[in-house]
């Protein structure tokens, strides 16, 4: 964290906000893991729910779903679960370790906050999870015929991390300037 406070404060970045950065990366990090792990898990449980003949699938299809509208529930129900985790770890090592100066506002007020904005992130992810799993398993299959039998865990897995990427931006900016200013 050092060095990377130091090569920050070359730039003209304040040493705290890059400190803050640093751990806000960090603890984006371990969400990371708990998001993968968690979406990972869920796959094939959902799958199972949501296969051909199963009573979701068939309650499901009788609302007017088709198979495509069904099988895109998997990755965005997997999706939806484990960011939620993400959240609830993020905002406790944000909280503790981050911003532990950050003590004017209410715990149940910051949370909120921390929410609304992880929310917002997920109004974000869905739709970018749900549309870009299938190209990316597409090009996965063309570009790494080896993988085949992996193509779609790979591809929806490529779908998820775009998606975190995209999210943790949006997370850092408004967390920092809305959740947490109260610090200096």
């Amino acid at each position: 964290m050092t060095i990377f406070v130091s090569v920050a404060g070359r730039f003209g970045i304040n040493s705290k906000e890059a400190e803050r950065f640093f751990k806000f990366a960090v603890v984006g990090a371990i969400g990371f893991v708990v998001d993968f792990g968690i979406f990972n898990l869920l796959i094939n449980p959902f799958q199972a729910l949501l296969t051909e003949g199963s009573g979701w699938y068939q309650f499901l299809a009788g609302q007017g779903m088709s198979a495509e509208q069904i099988f895109t529930l998997v990755p965005t129900l997997a999706g939806t679960v484990s960011f939620i985790a993400a959240i609830i770890s993020n905002f406790i090592w944000n909280r503790y370790w981050t911003y532990p100066d950050s003590r004017s506002k209410p715990l149940g007020k910051q949370f909120v906050q921390f929410v609304l904005v992880s929310i917002t992130g997920i109004v974000i992810r869905v739709p970018i999870i749900a549309f870009t799993h299938r190209p990316f398993t597409s090009l996965v299959m063309r570009t790494m015929a080896f993988l085949a039998d992996y193509a779609v865990r790979i591809g929806k897995n490529l779908a998820l991390a775009l998606s975190v990427v995209i999210v943790m931006f949006w997370n850092f900016f408004v967390n920092r300037y809305w959740t947490y200013n109260d610090v200096d």
